[in-house]
């Protein structure tokens, strides 16, 4: 689960992770009613020339587009069929953006620096004995974990095309929800490990 983050040094990794989580905030707000078409690819094209400091690396991240390439088709489809193409391409183009750049944030975001950046949301919970630090956790997680069941997803695709020579199947769903479960049971043990939201927030500190 952490080996989506990759180290470095560009400006993404030195941007604070509660600037990178309202940057993708407020395009998630600006995007979704934006429906001028040229507007829409000059997003895109913004975010995607955010992968430039991963050099050749860029374009394994974009390959994690595939997993979502039949909904797309299927949506993109579904307008042709509603005489709507534009629209339809517009729904493309959203959704693209917004993957790639929640990727984006989760590449250059470590997870203790995006539960920090969150956990001030719920810090009112301690008004109902809840630590913050649970919810926050929560959060971090979903955002890290997407791209990681991405790749898992892709890698079961490739195997399943190479042995059946078909692409997609419904059968990909058990190994992947089987794969998902180790993960979280791996992830709950390292957590234990740490002592929990409570471990990570105390390492937060010493750091």
């Amino acid at each position: 689960m952490i080996a989506t983050y990759i180290p470095g040094a560009s400006w993404l990794h030195r941007c604070p992770a509660g600037l990178k989580l309202i940057a993708l905030l407020v395009v998630s707000i600006v995007v979704f009613p934006l429906t001028n078409l040229w507007m829409l690819t000059i997003g895109l094209i913004g975010v995607a020339a955010c992968y430039a400091p991963f050099g050749r690396d860029a374009f394994v991240q974009f390959k994690r587009l595939k997993p979502i390439a039949l909904m797309l088709a299927f949506l993109f489809g579904f307008h042709i069929y509603l005489g709507t193409w534009t629209e339809g391409l517009a729904v493309l183009i959203r959704i693209v953006t917004l993957v790639l750049m929640a990727n984006l944030v989760s590449l250059t975001t470590r997870l203790d620096d995006m539960i920090a950046a969150v956990e001030p949301l719920f810090r009112p919970l301690k008004l109902f004995g809840v630590p913050p630090q649970r919810p926050a956790l929560a959060i971090a997680l979903v955002l890290r974990f997407v791209p990681v069941l991405m790749s898992i997803h892709e890698g079961l695709a490739e195997s399943y095309q190479a042995r059946s020579g078909r692409r997609r199947s419904w059968r990909l769903i058990a190994p992947l929800a089987l794969q998902a479960l180790a993960i979280s049971d791996h992830v709950a043990e390292s957590l234990a490990a740490r002592g929990g939201s409570s471990g990570l927030a105390d390492t937060r500190m010493r750091r």
